[in-house]
Parts: C-alpha cells; structure tokens; sequence
C-alpha cells in the first residue's frame, strides 16, 4: 500500500511543499492565527482577517484569495463571511454577500470497523508492543529512519466489489498485523490481526453550520452516518465478506478465534447492533464545497476551484470534492493542490487521461 513517507518520516504536505518554499522571498508563513473573515468589496474578495494573539490584522490580496482550511473550516469562514445559504446567515445577523446554498451540506466520510482475529503462530507485531521492544524500536528510528518505526505498518489492501450490480470496488480493507484500536488504548494480550473494512460510497450526507457569527466559535456538524438505508447493506456485506476472506485455506494456518465482530454475530440485526457500537470514523471527511456546474444551485466551485458567483476567491482542499474517492483522500486532496495550482498560474490544461481500467466482465450477475 503506497504511504507520503520520506527517509522514514511521515511526509505531509507541510513538509513535502511548504518548508521547500519557505526559503523564498515572496512567501510570508504566519502560525498561531485563525481566519476570521474574508474581505469582499464590490462582488469581489479583497482580503482575509485574522487574528494572532490580540492583534486583528488585514492581509489584502493583489489577484485572489484562496480557502484552504479543510472540510469543516472552509464552509465555516465562507459563512461567517457572508457567502453561503442565505437563511442560515440571516439568523445569525451575517449580512449576505454572496447566496450558495450548498456551502456547509453534503458532508461526506468513510466509515469503517475493526474485524479482528487471535493469530495461531507468534508473527505478528504483537511483541513489538512491549516497552523495551519499543525503546529499541524509537532507539533505531532516531539513528538510521527505518524498521518499524518507519511505517504505519498498513502495508497490505484490498478493494472488492460488495455485491452483484456494483461495478467497480466499493469496499476497502487496510490489514494490521497487530490487533489493536487506533488510538493504542485496547490491544489483543497475545497475538492477533486485524482489518480495517467499510464501504467506500455511502449514501449518507451530512453537513457543517455555523454555531453563531463568531468565527471562534465551533460549528456544529452532524455526519449522519448510516442514514441511508443502503449503507446498513453494504455494512453488512463488509462483515460477511471479511469473514468468508478470514476462513480461506491460505490463512487457515493463522486464524485463530474471531475476537470481533465475534461468530456468534451473523444475523443481521445482530451486525446492525455492531456497528453501532464499533463503527468508527476513517477521518476521511470532504464535499462540503463540492465543485460542479455554475447553474448547479448545490455547487460551490466552479471547475477551476473558483467560487461561484464572487470573484477572486478559490477554494482548494477536500471540501471541493462532489463526491468522496473510492481509497483514501490524502493523495487526491494533494492532487487537487497540484490541480489548482496549475489553474492558479493559468498553466495549459493536461489532457483527459484516456488510461484504460479494469471492469469485470460479470459485475452486473455477480459478486466475483
């Protein structure tokens, strides 16, 4: 499985493209500040405030300014400065510059559980977990950057096809050779594996709102996770389908007891109820500035990140998207920055890739 690490390290877009840039003389970096408004004069942005320490500051743009404050951020700065539905900022007494309905709607996410099983044989990470075993291991990353404090050990992946009629792979699995919580907290006491499995194209739709017209305050967001229907299917397909993959002969040799959801959880109200209490965010969330056509009441963005109806303003991170990416968003978030960067610096436009891909010859009869 591809991951953004460099010499060991995790690569963030911070370290991969600002540290490089912040040796340039046209480039000013201010930390510590939050964005509280952006300036408009005439259908046009102007500006952006901000706020660093107890000092408001004013940046004036020349040419554009450009939001890139994520899923929840973005939404909530174009409200608080007056661009978006126009009945939400009314009562919150912000003045309406610019009226886009679908600013702050169509929050997306993926949603996953842990499938975990106890491993006959000792070859998993599991004494890794033990305080001298990760002693030795920081004590190795900190001389030569590798082993395994080098990786976020999802090395392997899968995408497959949840059920007959889908065309395309709708359901990931990270495997860890470890079975543990994210946050480290629970952990199996012996040895164990586990995936991390749940649909890639939910049906469900959230959104952000503003909480009042102070940028410092907290917007409300409500992700409205399993709200559709379908998505307690394609749940439920995810579990049945992991364990059929968990009790193929190849992995016979180290399956040991299913730890969660459990064997006894086969019904489906008894993997509803799972889900409920063990489904949990991918930390994967975007669309809700979602990009589409200028006579689209719901878009936010034009084709070239540019917000609709206002000049001079873009908007370039997840939040753009108008629908969530079958895989995770880091590598396509970043490839929207390259995109709009392209845009921004009025570069020739690539053109449409015509790369063929894989379709299965049976996907409207069958599952495989």
């Amino acid at each position: 499985m591809d991951m953004t690490v460099h010499r060991g390290r995790r690569c963030s877009a911070a370290i991969a493209y600002l540290n490089p840039a912040m040796r340039r003389r046209n480039l000013e970096v201010r930390t510590h500040a939050l964005a509280t408004r952006v300036d408009t004069e005439g259908g046009r942005a102007i500006g952006v405030r901000y706020i660093r320490g107890s000092e408001t500051i004013v940046a004036r743009a020349l040419r554009e300014v450009i939001l890139a404050g994520g899923p929840v951020n973005s939404p909530q700065l174009l409200k608080v400065s007056g661009i978006g539905p126009g009945d939400e900022l009314k009562s919150h007494g912000i003045p309406v510059i610019c009226h886009r309905p679908g600013v702050g709607e169509k929050l997306q996410d993926h949603l996953e559980f842990y499938f975990q099983v106890a491993c006959r044989q000792p070859v998993t990470l599991y004494p890794a977990t033990k305080p001298i075993a990760k002693a030795l291991i920081a004590l190795r990353w900190l001389l030569v950057h590798d082993g395994l404090g080098a990786t976020n050990h999802f090395e392997s992946c899968a995408f497959i096809r949840s059920r007959p009629g889908v065309g395309w792979p709708d359901v990931q699995y990270h495997f860890l050779p470890l079975a543990i919580s994210y946050d480290g907290r629970t952990r199996l006491h012996g040895h164990g594996f586990q995936v991390h499995v749940g649909p890639m194209r939910s049906k469900s739709r959230g959104w952000v709102r503003l909480a009042s017209h102070d940028p410092r305050d907290k917007p409300r967001i409500q992700f409205n996770y399993m709200s559709h229907p379908d998505d307690w299917t394609d749940m439920r397909a995810c579990v049945r389908l992991t364990r059929e993959i968990f009790a193929q002969p190849a992995l016979e040799p180290f399956a040991g007891e299913e730890i969660q959801p459990g064997k006894h959880v086969t019904a489906d109200s008894a993997i509803d109820e799972f889900i409920r209490e063990r489904a949990e965010s991918a930390y994967h969330p975007c669309g809700t500035c979602r990009m589409g056509s200028v006579d689209d009441p719901m878009a936010v963005v034009d084709a070239d990140t540019r917000v609709i109806g206002l000049q001079g303003l873009r908007v370039v991170d997840s939040s753009i998207m108008p629908s969530i990416t079958t895989g995770n968003l880091n590598a396509p978030t970043i490839m929207i920055g390259e995109k709009a960067a392209d845009h921004i610096l009025d570069r020739p436009r690539l053109p449409p890739s015509n790369r063929p891909y894989y379709i299965a010859s049976n996907w409207e009869t069958a599952q495989r």
